[in-house]
Formats: C-alpha cells, sequence, structure tokens
C-alpha cells in the first residue's frame, strides 16, 4: 500500500526506502523529464518552529516538479493559532486549500494528530523531541550513496541524544537493516531514551554506550554528529553538556580516510573544521547531505502527491 501520510518513521518498509532511493536517483540524472510531474498542486510548508533546510528544501523540491507553495514561516506567531486556534481545527482550514501539508511542529506527535482530522497528506518535518523522518530519509540516503550499503555499517551517533528527533527517526529506519552497529556518545545527562534502546534489542541491532569520542572515531564508518539542543532543555543540563564532544583539527585525522562525517545542520561548536577541510576532504558529507535532501523531499512528495 502507498503511503497517505508520512509522520513517523516507523511507516516506511525497506521495499519503500529503496523505491525512494531509485526514484531520487532518477530526479538527479533526469530532472528535465520530470519538470511538470506536480504541476497544479500545492503544498502547503506550516511551520510553528525555525526552519532553513527543511523548509527550503521541500518548497524547492515542490517548485522544480511544477507545483506551487503555499507558507508560513513562524505559524506559532502569523497563524490564528495565536488567537487560539486548534490545530486540528488549523489542520482542516489549511487542507483546504492545498493538496498536503508539510508541518513542524514543537508537540510531540502533532503530525499524527494532524493525519487524523484530514484526508489531505500530511508529512512531518519534525515534532518536538519526536521524530523527523524525512531527515531520517535522506541521512540513510547519504550513507547509502557515499559507503555504497546500510547493512553491516558501523555508526556513532554522536551529542543530545535524548532531544534530538533526527537520531530518534533514523535509530527506527536502521533496525530495519541487517548487521547495523551503533555506537551512542553522549553527555551523561542527554543519553538515548530507553524505548529507542527497546526498539534496537527488539530489532537485533547491536548497540553500545561510549563516553570516549575520540576512541571511537577510528572504528566506525559513519560519524553522525548532532548539536546540543539547547531550546529542547534546561540552561543546566546545557552547561553540562554544551562543548563535550566535537570534531575539529586536532581529532579529525583519527576518522578513517573511508568513513563519512554527517550532521543534520546547523553545527555550532561540536564541529569546528575549517572551511579548507569542509570543502576539500571528502570525508566532510554534510554539505552532500543537505543536497541529497531536495531529491530525496522530491521524491517522497511524487509518491505522495501522483
Amino acid at each position: 500500500m502507498p503511503l497517505k501520510n508520512l509522520y513517523e518513521a516507523q511507516q516506511l518498509s525497506k521495499e519503500l526506502i529503496f523505491s525512494l532511493f531509485k526514484d531520487a536517483d532518477d530526479l538527479r540524472i533526469h530532472l528535465e523529464v520530470h519538470k511538470e510531474d506536480l504541476k497544479g498542486k500545492i503544498a502547503a510548508t506550516l511551520f510553528y518552529e525555525p526552519s532553513t533546510r527543511t523548509r527550503l528544501s521541500f518548497e524547492t523540491a515542490m517548485m522544480k516538479l511544477g507545483g506551487n507553495v503555499v507558507s508560513t514561516e513562524n505559524a506559532k506567531e502569523f497563524s490564528s493559532a495565536i488567537k487560539g486556534e486548534s490545530l486540528q481545527d488549523t489542520i482542516r482550514v489549511v487542507s483546504s486549500y492545498c493538496d498536503c501539508i508539510i508541518m513542524r511542529h514543537y508537540e510531540e506527535g502533532a503530525a499524527k494528530i494532524a493525519s487524523e482530522v484530514t484526508g489531505t497528506p500530511i508529512i512531518n518535518a519534525g515534532d518536538g523531541k519526536g521524530q523527523h523522518p524525512t531527515q531520517a530519509l535522506l541521512d540513510l540516503y547519504t550513507i547509502y550513496r557515499e559507503i555504497g550499503k546500510i547493512d553491516g555499517i558501523k555508526i556513532a551517533l554522536v551529542g543530545d541524544l535524548s532531544s534530538g528527533r533526527t537520531v530518534r527517526s533514523l535509530c527506527y529506519l536502521l533496525g530495519k537493516f541487517s548487521d547495523i552497529k551503533v555506537i551512542f556518545v553522549s553527555p551523561d545527562n542527554l543519553r538515548i531514551k530507553e524505548d529507542i534502546k527497546d526498539y534496537l534489542t527488539k530489532h537485533d541491532i547491536k548497540f553500545r554506550e561510549e563516553d570516549n569520542l575520540n576512541s571511537v572515531l577510528p572504528i566506525v564508518d559513519v560519524i553522525y554528529m548532532t548539536r546540543i539542543q539547547k531550546e529542547r532543555i534546561s540552561q543546566e543540563d546545557y552547561e553540562k553538556a554544551s562543548g563535550k564532544f566535537f570534531i575539529n583539527e586536532s581529532n579529525f585525522n583519527l576518522i578513517l580516510k573511508e568513513s563519512i562525517i554527517l550532521h543534520p545542520l546547523p553545527h555550532v561548536k561540536e564541529i569546528d573544521l575549517p572551511i579548507r577541510i569542509e570543502t576539500e576532504d571528502s570525508r566532510v558529507a554534510y554539505f552532500r547531505q543537505v543536497e541529497n535532501g531536495l531529491y530525496i523531499r522530491m521524491a517522497l512528495l511524487r509518491h505522495l502527491l501522483m
């Protein structure tokens, strides 16, 4: 059955993941052929939290496929939400104007709630500390393109693993593959939650927790860095965790030549590399990761709207 909405990564089967990868590859090479695939379609981007990459990449993806976009950049302040309108009513109204809604919200589970009150496809572009399934898709797509496989990889997930919705969603997708080894590297106060550990155990994914990033860098295929989510934690937790795990010139060359660094961006203190290295060293993959997001989101929009 094709997807009608995408509110959590668990909805994505392994078969659909590879189908979207194939479509993204085709769009990358033959975009001219697809430039009117979504002609006449309208996407609404409804963002209650700030976004640069996700919102702009979805809007660009829609327009490159011939569709149109209606948008509010800060729906928390510049929509009827400020007047007290419920999320459910907002979704009912906005869905009458468009063919799909791409939504970011500060409350975990908001996208699923939205999907229950409309037949218009809902795409979760991040819901609080919950999930960010299209980020996980583009992360996995980047791993597949860069490493050449997903089964059998060893990946370090580093940083704020308690608040980071990108890590949660990526773990849900990794659980669909074989012989994956995950190393969690985080401050003690921001460790990965038990529900993710339970999920990985259930799906036979080996994992362990470490507190020494430098010992991990030489033994993994993928280093997935994340920033400390200052806006989602207390000031005390932020001060305990900030600056504890980082990649800079002093430890960069511990990373294997064939390995890659990913980051959902924006990066702050946790990555401090010169522009020269970010531009010239193939291990730095996070800007290619951004570009991959455009094509995977184009593929998803085609899947939902064609």
